[in-house]
């Protein structure tokens, strides 16, 4: 039986479907927004394992044929899973993982399916929710639902949901996760976004999850499935007070040991020392409750000392920051370059300049784009002090995407900088918030770059110590502290504002009062950062790397483009091989030119323009000869335009051969004499220029009487006769 419940949301129709599809499933809901539809399936597995930790698994995954496109490449399939799809993938687990229950000890899996696209309706946060639903319909223990909406902001109205261009012609863009009872997860950006804005939004938002949340329980209520029950066994450490009595004082004093490896090896040695002194009388199967004690007494000992002495376990206060190194210029061959270190968190943030060529080409089903600007996040083993494989998980494609976003508002836009610009950010060091790292290191690296970034942009991630209703708002947190703590919350800006956001929360909720509090703090200390780097590097380098490509641009007639291109592509590749440069030529008449070097882009320029430049009637060129026929030479004198000296045009005196004067692909300065009614190009070779600037031809005539007698009408005559001799051949001659 099929079972429908519906909403209005935003300018669609929120519709979740159970009974039709995949009824094989734990739980299976088919979510459709608009032309937008997601199926999402959620199954758990027949074995029970003992686990401390959730074992979910969330795989997001979007079909091309929901657009109605076939994949690109070779295989002509989907293949592995695309950033966007990753992207997606976390925006799912994280609010939702919380909700599970660590009791129920088997393997969940997640796969939200988009099969329709419309392109006009994003379909993430219809998997968002599609996937709470069938969570929270089927027989998985979970405490959901949770509701998930996006929100824009476009000429300063709040919208809900908002399609593919209310996004882009926005100033906030964000997606808001949360339960009936609060928010769990924040995440988005906006151009330089004030923090009051930002809480409308949220506070929108919220409205919007509780009547999601209601469909949600309207949909199990009509065909929700009986939940499994959790055996909770009251599992007691029969040794826990005199565990507690012998390593607590031992135990707090190792945790404010200064220095992150320095204070881990404390604390490992008062562990390893208590169960030495326990050895003989802990039973081996009560050994995972000893561990899990040590992890109890540490995390009362850390929130305790924050919450009621402001003392962190590095020494620092509440707001207090780590202290700041900026450097630039650290590698010698790199366009840009700079190493940012915070505490014991370091990032090597080097920019790349390229060319149109070098363009991220991005084929999903919301079709074909190209990337101009690229941030690579790399978070090598060795940064934590551990080894394991070198690889690209999703974490790494995450945090590098939070960053990208909170450094594209203030990056030029391409008419200004018509440059592909790839940063990678290297993370060398780690204990704390390496990606708002990345964002400092990145804004370093670009300034040294010579990119003219609109304004600096720094990061910083906050922490949360809530214990009833009282909170402790932390700033640049500590990885022991995102551990430990309720909150990890990350923000990027300029002065005048915020440009990335996220948010997640491992409490139930937040309370407004605590997001506001934690927006105005993490401003406070955005302003401290800018100014410590402010004062290595405040603006653009002035000259970009003598490594870096060079780039012109330029606008031309765009009727004249096929002039530039020539038959087939001929002319453009010619030039591009004349002057070992690229040309790229949009349809609006843009021509960007790329090259290696100052002067081979300056000359490719100059070639273009004289190109499609008017011959000037009496204007002297430079010209090449092209074909030597009997009554004279075609002279190629601008690029693509030739014109004809004739014989009697060569010399001062009557020439038999015109091979006797020039030769083919001879150099010769000709002047335009006349350009016919035909178009045809009539030319006379300039064989001396003399130190004042004349050509020999005017100060032949000029001279004349003290050269001799001259019988100009005889010349005349000859010239006569020549033409008409000739008039047969020259008819074949064609305007070039």
């Amino acid at each position: 039986m099929i079972h429908k419940v519906t909403l209005e949301l935003g300018k669609e129709v929120l519709t979740l479907e159970v009974g039709r599809m995949a009824k094989q499933a734990n739980g299976s809901v088919f979510a459709s927004y608009g032309g937008s539809c997601v199926l999402a399936t959620v199954c758990a597995s027949s074995a029970d394992q003992e686990l401390d930790y959730i074992p979910l698994s969330v795989d997001y995954n979007e079909k091309f044929y929901a657009a109605g496109k076939i994949p690109g490449g070779f295989l002509k399939r989907e293949g592995r899973p695309q950033n966007r799809e990753i992207l997606v993938s976390r925006l799912i687990d994280r609010p939702i993982r919380p909700l599970f229950h660590k009791e129920y000890n088997h393997e969940i899996q997640l796969i939200p399916t988009t099969v329709s696209a419309d392109q006009i309706n994003p379909p993430d946060v219809v998997g968002m929710i599609a996937a709470s639903a069938a969570v929270h319909i089927s027989d998985i223990p979970f405490d959901g639902p949770v509701g998930a909406v996006r929100v824009s902001v476009v000429n300063d109205e709040i919208i809900i949901n908002p399609n593919f261009e209310q996004i882009e012609n926005g100033s906030l863009e964000i997606l808001v996760a949360g339960t009936r009872d609060g928010i769990t997860m924040v995440e988005g950006g906006g151009l330089e976004i004030s923090e009051d804005l930002m809480l409308r939004a949220i506070d929108e938002a919220h409205k919007w999850i509780k009547k999601i949340c209601d469909l949600q329980d309207e949909l199990r209520s009509i065909c929700g499935k009986e939940k499994a029950s959790l055996i909770k066994e009251e599992k007691l450490f029969s040794l826990r007070d005199d565990v507690r009595t012998w390593a607590f004082d031992k135990l707090k004093e190792a945790c404010f040991v200064l220095g992150k490896h320095t204070r881990y090896a404390a604390i490992k040695k008062v562990k390893q020392e208590c169960l030495q002194h326990f050895e003989e009388i802990i039973p081996e199967k009560e050994i995972p409750f000893f561990n899990r004690l040590f992890e109890d007494m540490e995390a009362e000992i850390i929130r305790k000392s924050i919450f009621e002495n402001k003392i962190r376990t590095d020494g620092r206060g509440p707001e207090d920051i780590r202290p700041i190194n900026c450097e630039i210029d650290i590698l010698p061959r790199a366009h840009g370059s700079a190493l940012f270190t915070r505490g014991e968190t370091q990032a090597l943030a080097v920019t790349t300049l390229g060319t149109v060529d070098d363009e991220k080409i991005i084929d999903n089903i919301d079709g074909d784009m190209r990337k101009t600007f690229m941030l690579h996040y790399n978070f090598p083993p060795f940064s934590v002090g551990e080894t394991g494989r070198l690889a690209t998980g999703r974490r790494e494609i995450g945090h590098g995407h939070l960053a990208e976003r909170g450094l594209q508002p203030m990056l030029p836009d391409k008419a200004d900088f018509p440059y592909t610009i790839r940063l990678v950010s290297e993370v060398l060091e780690s204990n704390g918030s390496s990606s708002m790292a990345t964002v400092c290191g990145g804004t370093l690296s670009l300034l040294n770059a010579g990119v003219p970034m609109k304004k600096p942009v720094a990061g910083i991630a906050m922490g949360l110590i809530k214990e009833g209703d009282d909170f402790v708002v932390l700033s640049d947190i500590l990885g022991e502290e995102d551990h430990l703590g309720d909150m990890d919350f990350k923000v990027t800006g300029t002065r005048d504002g915020i440009t990335a956001f996220q948010m997640d929360i491992k409490i139930d909720n937040v309370s407004a009062d605590i997001m506001a509090k934690a927006l105005a703090q993490a401003k406070d200390g955005r302003m401290k950062i800018l100014d410590i780097m402010n004062n290595t590097i405040s603006g653009p380098r002035e000259s970009l790397s003598e490594h870096a490509p060079k780039i012109l641009m330029m606008k031309i007639d765009p009727e004249k483009i096929g002039t530039v291109i020539g038959p087939g592509g001929k002319m453009i590749r010619s030039i591009s091989e004349k002057f070992d440069s690229s040309i790229n030529i949009e349809n609006d008449g843009t021509v960007t030119i790329y090259c290696k070097n100052q002067s081979g882009a300056a000359s490719t320029k100059d070639y273009v323009e004289s190109l499609l430049a008017e011959p000037e009637v009496g204007k002297i060129y430079q010209g090449t000869v092209k074909r030597i026929v009997d009554f004279g030479a075609f002279v190629e004198f601008m690029p693509g335009k030739e014109g004809l000296v004739h014989i009697s045009k060569l010399a001062r005196h009557r020439v038999q051969n015109v091979t006797d004067v020039v030769k083919d692909n001879d150099q010769i300065p000709v002047k335009l004499v006349e350009v016919d009614k035909m178009g045809r190009c009539n030319l006379s070779y300039i064989d001396a220029i003399d130190p004042d600037g004349a050509t020999e031809e005017s100060s032949r005539d000029s001279g004349a009487e003290h050269r001799g007698h001259r019988n100009r009408s005889d010349r005349n005559d000859r010239n006569d006769r020549n033409d008409r001799n000739d008039r047969s051949d020259r008819s074949r001659f064609k305007r070039r």
